[in-house]
C-alpha cells in the first residue's frame, strides 16, 4: 500500500507506505531528484537495514529517521512503515521553532534507532490510522490537516528520540539548539569548510566553548564531526557514482594547491588517524576491495580515499 498526497502549486509530496516489498532509496541513481526525509517504524521482527552501504541491525518496534541524501534497502520492507515528505511539502528547517527536529532527528550525522514500548506504539498505531483516513479524504482543506498530522509525527519521534539520547532535561535548553545549529551548518558547508573555527564564528561562540557543548552531547569533537561528515560523503560517491578520486576531493573542497597528495606507499604522518578512518571506509561485512588508495594531507585532517571496484 503506498499513498502519495501533492501539493501542485508548491510541488509539495507527503507518501505513506505500508507493507510494500520494493521500499528503498537510491539517492545517487532513480532518486536523487526526489529529496524525501523519511522515518520508517519497523512493525515486524528484526531484521537488516542497509544504510549506504553499511548493514545495521532493525529491531522490532523501533523508529529509523533517514535523510534525503541517504540510500538505504530492507531486508524486509513488507515489514515497515514509512513516511516521506519533501521540504516544498514541509520544510524543517523554516519550522524549525515548530518542531526542533533539524540537527538532531535529521542531520546529525548518526543512525538513530528508536525503541518503542507499549504506550509509544499505540500512539504511533493510532497516528497511523488517522494519517490513512485523512489521506482517504480528499477536500480543499486535506493538505492543512496532514501537515498538521506529519507535524505532529515529527515531534512525538524527536521526543522519543530526546528521551533516549538526551536522557537529562536539563540539557534541553539552548545548548541543544547551538550543538543543532552546528551540525546543520556542518551538512551545508562541509565540501568547503573544514576548521572548526569556521563554524564557531557564525555560532559566536568560541572553539574551545564548541568542545565542552559536544561533550555534554556527543562523543565526538567538533572536528571528528566535520570529518566524519567528509568520509560520509566519500564513500558516498565512491560506492555511487563514476567520479574518480580526483573529482572526489575536489567536490570535497582539496585542492592541489592545499594538499599534499601522497602514494599509499608512503608513511602516512598520522598513522592512528589513518587507521581509524581506513577502519570506517572498509567497515566489516561491507562489499569492497581496495585496488589503490590516495592520501590527502590537510590541517587537522588526513581524509583517506580509496578507490574502489565492485567486488
Amino acid at each position: 500500500m503506498k499513498f502519495l498526497v501533492t501539493d501542485q502549486k508548491a510541488g509539495g509530496d507527503l507518501l505513506l507506505i505500508n507493507g510494500e516489498e520494493n521500499f528503498g532509496r537510491f539517492y545517487y541513481g532513480r532518486d536523487q531528484e526526489k529529496k524525501y526525509f523519511t522515518i520508517v517504524w519497523n512493525r515486524g521482527e528484526k531484521q537488516t537495514v542497509t544504510i549506504d552501504n553499511v548493514e545495521h541491525d532493525f529491531m522490532p518496534n523501533t523508529v529509523l529517521p533517514l535523510m534525503f541524501n541517504q540510500s538505504f534497502y530492507f531486508e524486509r520492507a513488507s515489514d515497515v512503515v514509512a513516511w516521506q515528505f519533501n521540504r516544498e511539502f514541509y520544510c524543517i528547517i523554516d519550522h524549525d521553532a515548530e518542531v526542533s527536529c533539524v540537527g538532531f532527528l535529521f542531520g546529525m550525522g548518526e543512525v538513530l534507532f528508536i525503541n518503542l514500548d507499549d504506550a509509544a506504539q499505540n500512539r504511533l498505531r493510532l497516528l497511523l490510522n488517522i494519517f490513512i483516513e485523512e489521506i482517504n479524504t480528499q477536500d480543499n482543506i486535506q493538505n492543512e490537516m496532514l501537515v498538521v498530522l506529519l507535524k505532529r509525527l515529527i515531534i512525538f519521534i524527536t521526543r522519543l528520540a530526546k528521551s533516549k539520547y538526551i536522557p537529562d532535561p536539563k540539557l534541553n535548553d539552548e545548548r541543544l539548539d547551538v550543538f543543532r545549529k552546528f551540525n546543520l551548518l556542518v551538512e551545508a558547508n562541509f565540501r568547503t569548510e573544514h576548521s572548526v573555527n569556521y563554524y564557531a564564528q557564525l555560532l559566536n561562540k568560541s572553539p574551545k566553548t564548541l568542545s565542552n557543548l559536544f561533550a555534554l552531547y556527543n562523543q565526538k569533537t567538533p572536528i571528528q564531526v566535520i570529518q566524519d561528515r567528509i568520509i560520509i560523503e566519500a564513500k558516498r560517491l565512491l560506492s555511487y557514482t563514476n567520479k574518480s578520486a580526483k573529482e572526489i576531493t575536489h567536490e570535497l573542497g582539496f585542492d592541489d594547491a592545499a594538499s599534499s597528495v601522497i602514494s599509499s606507499n608512503d608513511t602516512p604522518l598520522y598513522p592512528p588517524l589513518s587507521l581509524e578512518i581506513i577502519g570506517k571506509m572498509f567497515p566489516s561485512g561491507n562489499n569492497y576491495k581496495p585496488s589503490g588508495n590516495i592520501l590527502i594531507l590537510q590541517p587537522q585532517l588526513l581524509l583517506h580515499l580509496c578507490i574502489v571496484d565492485q567486488a
